[in-house]
């Protein structure tokens, strides 16, 4: 089963709702998480270990190269021969996958190849995080982002230009790590990509956010603008769009513990 359609209109959802409700032995994991899996384990082993399963779910499917398309098609046809029953969620349909990254038509077989493993059921919608909302809140000032970091326990303080240059030291299947135990995350001076490769850095690091639900609060320019224009109707530009859905919607995710009432029974005698 493959659900399509457009951001917040509860794919995610519906996949982990399936995957609740199913029977073990089961999996459930990011694109980019099984195409990681591959690359620490090795092609056998991942097709040794996600054979074990009755189902493989797969969030975010999408195609943004050549190398991921042969991947991922030879992945999915030996875990379907294998009796292996597939779920997925993407933006695109599959017959589109990879439409605009890459020469997608030198790859049909491929590509006809992953369609071939699914039936598609389009999800259609409002995006359910921006309902009646603006499209990105005003931004903090520096010196509010610094006191809110500063008295928000487990939170985190970096400057956008320095998150750019560690993001670069590490592999993206490691940013998930760098959130272990970060309560709320701080950015201050945010301004607007205008590199590609720092902008998909940066949608990674917003679907780990989005998944562990973390906070953030922001200075600079608004989040809807950390992409560039060029980007925005570029060939990524379902996942640029997808992860300013996701961080725009984090910005207004919980409140600073300062801000919370406290509950009855609290207080000083």
């Amino acid at each position: 089963m493959y659900l399509d359609g457009g951001f917040g209109v509860g794919k995610t959802h519906l996949l982990a709702s399936l995957w609740h409700v199913a029977p073990g032995p089961k999996a459930y994991g990011t694109f980019v998480e099984y195409t990681n899996l591959v690359g620490a384990l090795g092609f056998a082993a991942t097709v040794d270990a996600l054979s074990a399963h009755r189902l493989v779910c797969i969030d975010e499917f999408e195609l943004d190269d050549p190398g991921d398309t042969v991947l991922m098609s030879t992945l999915l046809g030996r875990l379907v021969e294998a009796g292996v029953r597939l779920a997925a969620t993407s933006n695109t349909v599959p017959e589109k996958l990879g439409e605009e990254r890459f020469a997608a038509e030198d790859f049909l077989r491929e590509i006809q190849g992953l369609s071939a493993h699914f039936d598609v059921l389009r999800i259609d919608g409002e995006d359910y995080r921006h309902r009646g909302l603006p499209v990105a809140p005003e931004p903090w000032t520096s010196e509010e982002v610094r006191a809110s970091a500063e008295h928000w326990p487990g939170s985190t303080w970096d400057s956008w230009s320095d998150l750019q240059r560690h993001l670069a030291r590490i592999h993206p299947s490691r940013y998930g790590a760098l959130l272990d135990g970060v309560s709320a995350v701080h950015l201050d001076e945010v301004r607007t990509l205008t590199d590609q490769v720092q902008a998909l850095r940066i949608v990674v690091l917003a679907d780990r956010l989005y998944d562990r639900d973390i906070p953030i609060r922001t200075s600079g320019v608004p989040l809807d603008r950390i992409f560039s224009e060029e980007m925005l109707a570029g060939g990524y530009r379902k996942k640029y769009r997808r992860a300013l859905s996701r961080l725009i919607a984090l910005t207004r995710e919980g409140k600073h513990p300062a801000e919370t009432p406290l509950s009855e029974g609290d207080g000083v005698e």
